[in-house]
């Protein structure tokens, strides 16, 4: 693969959800993955978190198989693993053999509550991590429920993505002298770390501790979602006063005196109500030709389907047909350096025998390993 991390050497351990999607934000800018898969796995092509990959297969239960797996590692500069603590040291594979193999090895450890602390041991989903870093509480309507946000935040936003910045930090340390060392990445720590601005406002008295009464999370008229006249929605963000002005205007509440006060939160759920009045008096496509590329910090809600074929997705290629789906296509862009288009999953174990050609295993050896049961019966 083309790109800024081209020539890097990436072990991943499989697994589901973040480490995954770390293994293919690297991997799609460049580095090389070789995934290692259990016997009896299976990936889908239409799956963006699997693409960009090299597949083998590898019973490391099998002495004959954790060899070949600390072999791979020592040709390696990083790994990435998704087990419980203790799992890979249990199989021989922990940060202690193989830094003593490879001491230049990035060792990447994608976990929900870290690899230690009360929690480590337990099992838990995104909605638990970002439940105990204080996120999941300030998601949601004022008097209702928390929302979960999908898996966004914990697993990808907070951990699969945090661990791709970890890799490359510790990667590009390496290449400036330092030994390898371990990434204790924890989804608990890093959705905690994205809602630093939130912290910041509780800290200045600009935020309350309490879900939907503040502006960025549905409270203020200007910063909200409002239904249409055909059921769907248009999203409005108008903080700035020069924004807020346009948004006054093309409601035709310029002359409202009650929009005056903008930031006087006590008048904020009547303003909504004159807004939503306001909103569902058109359809969605209808606010959209006369709000669309304005300054008003206007987008209409679109469903999943309709975002590959709005005209600004289009005109960026934020999607392409990968593997017979629809897929978003790799973020960030480089000025300077091209990137290769996705790969869809391989067939699981499909690389083994290149991979193992690769390291040097001659035929009888690859033979041998097999009928090992190495690489699974």
């Amino acid at each position: 693969m083309a790109g800024p991390l081209a020539g890097i050497r990436i072990v991943e351990f499989a697994g589901i959800g973040p480490g995954p999607f770390a293994a293919m934000m690297l991997g799609d800018h460049g580095a090389e993955v070789i995934r290692i898969e259990r016997p009896g796995g299976v990936l889908d092509p239409r799956d963006p978190l699997s693409r960009n990959r090299t597949s083998i297969v590898l019973d490391t239960k099998t002495a004959e198989g954790k060899a070949v797996a600390r072999d791979l590692c020592r040709s390696a500069d990083g790994l990435v693993e998704g087990y419980r603590p203790g799992v890979m040291e249990r199989l021989g594979l922990g940060p202690d053999e193989l830094l003593a193999d490879n001491p230049k090895l990035v060792y990447g450890r994608m976990t929900g509550w870290g690899q230690f602390g009360p929690y480590a041991h337990a099992a838990g989903h995104d909605i638990n991590y970002i439940a105990l870093s204080g996120v999941l509480h300030t998601i949601g309507r004022a008097g209702e429920r928390p929302v979960p946000p999908v898996n966004y935040v914990g697993d990808f936003g907070g951990g699969g993505m945090m661990l791709a910045f970890g890799m490359v930090s510790a990667l590009l340390a390496v290449k400036n002298g330092a030994a390898g060392q371990v990434i204790d990445c924890a989804m608990t720590d890093g959705s905690a770390l994205i809602a630093g601005m939130s912290w910041h406002l509780l800290a200045a008295g600009a935020n309350i501790d309490a879900p939907g009464t503040n502006m960025l999370d549905g409270a203020a008229h200007f910063y909200d979602t409002y239904a249409c006249a055909d059921g769907k929605f248009v999203s409005i963000g108008s903080i700035e006063p020069q924004f807020y002005a346009l948004l006054r205007q093309h409601a035709g509440v310029a002359d409202d005196p009650a929009f005056d006060a903008q930031h006087d939160k006590s008048g904020w759920p009547a303003l909504k109500a004159k807004l939503a009045a306001i909103f569902a008096g058109k359809t969605r496509d209808e606010w959209d030709a006369l709000l669309a590329g304005t300054d008003v910090c206007f987008a209409p809600v679109l469903s999943m389907r309709e975002a590959v074929t709005h005209p600004h997705n289009v005109a960026r290629d934020t999607f392409a047909e990968i593997g017979g789906a629809t897929q978003p296509m790799p973020a960030p862009r480089y000025s300077g350096t091209a990137t290769d288009a996705p790969r869809p999953a391989p067939v699981v174990g499909s690389d083994t025998a290149s991979v193992m050609a690769a390291l040097g295993y001659d035929a009888a050896r690859i033979a041998g390993l097999r009928a090992a049961g190495a690489f699974g019966r």
